[in-house]
């Protein structure tokens, strides 16, 4: 099983960066595997919906489906797979800090069975791909604000 949690501080508000980032429709913008998402289930995002994703992953078209179990928002948003080709949960976490949020993503799961040997690579890859993610979403988000008054 893949365990892998990567942070990084963008410096934009926690309500204004949770926004995005937990905008399912967002998620091609600023993923780097993902290149399409569509809503399943009717909008606003809530425990329940569901949000049909399609990624690129080691050469592959991956399509699975997330179904969202907790979110909070500007807080926490915990998805896990309905439908996909292994089991994944994802959650965000957003927090305050002095220099704007503090934004977690967290990847739990993977292949089962014989695949589950690739479990240690598999982490490397997840962990090298989250960290660039969030080093995209944290340039869009900061490329788009507006200087902070002096």
């Amino acid at each position: 099983m893949v365990d892998v949690e990567v942070s990084t501080t963008i410096r934009r508000p926690r309500a204004e960066v949770a926004a995005y980032a937990a905008d399912p429709e967002t998620a091609p913008e600023w993923y780097q595997n993902i290149v399409a998402s569509v809503y399943r289930t009717p909008k606003p995002l809530a425990p329940g919906s569901e949000v049909d994703f399609t990624a690129r992953f080691l050469g592959k078209t991956l399509d699975y489906t997330y179904r969202v179990e907790e979110f909070v928002p500007s807080e926490r948003l915990v998805m896990t797979t309905a439908r996909g080709p292994f089991p994944m949960r994802t959650t965000y976490s957003w927090q305050d800090t002095a220099d704007g949020t503090l934004m977690t993503l967290r990847n739990e799961g993977g292949p089962t069975g014989i695949a589950a040997l690739a479990d240690p690579l598999m982490a490397i890859i997840v962990r090298r791909t989250t960290a660039k993610e969030l080093q995209r979403l944290k340039a869009i988000l900061e490329r788009h604000a507006s200087p902070h008054p002096q």
